[in-house]
This record gives structure tokens, C-alpha cells and sequence, in this order.
């Protein structure tokens, strides 16, 4: 075998039904026998996929987190490119609803954000290749199934793939402390990608001098700041209540 492992019932139970053939082979906890276990086990033996009831211990050397008692080896995923993203924009006759997070190198937060993009509809996850957290087997966990739903996209140059996404009529709000504006002052009803900066230290320079606008979120209390998956899930459901309005 060869490729990554996906942990969690939410992170197995998506690739069994979105992405079946990566699917080498599944590692269950001792002692469970309700009817999860059932379907996902019939479902494996249909597909030929091997299982094997083990011990918590060796699910426990497979990976590192709370794997709920399920772990299965996958093939690696070939991923989004940039031009299959560009492309899918060009088809759909919605207008484009994108997430980028400008070096979010938390795995945790990374997980939060895909699973509250896909809760909203969002199209895709855009992030830098490098000083940013990749779709790691805790970032799938987290995500409980999204990163399996959502497409994330690595891109090389960010600055420039913004520049793409702006010729192609996208709007990109992003988010700043000391932004004038607030995110309830926004349009999020076109075609609009929301960027969010990393943890604590905010988008780089050239990202935010290639935003359209800024916005801050409205903070009365005595924190200054939230945490990144927590400030996206507020603006992403702002987004979302305009966009259904």
C-alpha cells in the first residue's frame, strides 16, 4: 500500500462515497457492531475493499489523533489544480463563491474552515503551497468529510492566481482588524472570494494590496481577535444570508 491514511467515521465514510476507488483497505476497532459498522463493512465487501477488526492499540500506531475507531489507507488523491478550478468557474452557471486562507498553518483550523465552506456552499478552498496546511489526515478529520466534498486548491503564486480570479470578474473582500468597514457592510451576493489571513499574524502584504475591499468584524467585548476558523464561519454565514436573500 501505498499513499496517506484518512481517520474518523464523518473522513471514511466520505471517501467511501465520493472517492471509493482510493480505497485500500480499513482498519475497525474491536467491540462495535451497530449498524454504522454494518453498512460501512457491506459497502466494503461489495467494492472488494479489505477490512480487518483490530485492537484499539494498533489503530492507535497508525495514526496520530482521535480516530474514532476507524482508520483506513487511501491512494493519494490527485488533487485540484489551478486551471481545473479556473475551468470549473467557467462552466457553472452560478457565480463563483471562493474561500482563500493566506498561510492558515494550523491543521485544526484548516479542518474548521473546510467543513464550515462546505456547510455553506462555498466552491472552493484556495491556499499558498508553501507556509500553509495541507490536507493532512488530522485536517480531513477535522473537516468531517468536507475535504473530501470541497475542492482545495494549492496554488504556486497566490498574488497572481487573486489577479486571475479578479480578471475573471470574482470581487475579493478581505478581512483586516483595522479595516473601516465592517463585514455587515459588505456585498457578498456576486461573484466574491472571502480571504482570510493566518493565525495571529493576518494576509501578507501583497495579499491584502490585491484585495478590493476590507472588513473588519465588529469585536464589543475585551478580545481583540478570534480565532481564524471561528472569524470564517462568521463571515462566511453573512455571506451565505445574503446570498440566499
Amino acid at each position: 500500500m501505498s499513499g496517506e491514511f484518512v481517520f474518523g467515521w464523518h473522513a471514511v465514510e466520505a471517501v467511501l462515497k465520493r472517492e471509493p476507488e482510493r480505497l485500500q483497505q480499513v482498519w475497525i476497532q474491536t467491540g462495535r457492531q451497530d449498524k454504522r459498522v454494518k453498512s460501512i463493512t457491506g459497502a466494503l465487501d461489495n467494492l472488494g475493499v479489505r477490512w480487518k477488526v483490530v485492537h484499539r492499540k494498533e489503530l492507535d500506531e497508525r495514526v496520530a489523533g482521535v480516530h474514532q475507531g476507524i482508520v483506513a489507507a487511501v491512494s493519494e488523491s490527485r488533487g485540484w489544480s489551478e486551471d481545473d478550478l479556473l475551468a470549473q468557474l467557467a462552466s457553472s452557471d452560478k457565480p463563483p463563491f471562493l474561500l482563500v486562507l493566506d498561510g492558515v498553518t494550523d491543521p485544526h483550523n484548516l479542518g474548521a474552515c473546510m467543513r464550515t465552506a462546505d456547510a455553506v456552499g462555498v466552491q472552493a478552498v484556495i491556499v499558498p503551497k508553501d507556509k500553509s496546511a495541507s490536507l493532512t489526515p488530522v485536517a480531513r478529520k477535522v473537516a468531517c468529510g468536507a475535504a473530501e466534498t470541497v475542492p482545495f486548491v494549492q496554488v504556486t503564486n497566490l498574488a497572481r492566481f487573486l489577479r486571475t480570479l479578479q480578471d475573471q470578474g470574482v470581487w475579493l473582500i478581505g478581512t483586516a482588524g483595522e479595516a473601516s468597514a465592517t463585514l455587515y457592510q459588505a456585498d457578498f451576493k456576486g461573484g466574491v472570494a472571502l480571504v482570510m489571513g493566518a493565525e495571529g499574524k493576518g494576509m501578507r502584504r501583497l495579499t491584502r494590496e490585491h484585495c478590493d475591499q476590507l472588513i473588519n468584524i465588529p469585536m464589543l467585548g475585551h478580545v481583540d481577535s478570534l480565532n481564524v476558523s471561528v472569524a470564517t464561519g462568521v463571515c462566511l454565514y453573512e455571506a451565505l444570508r445574503q446570498r440566499l436573500g
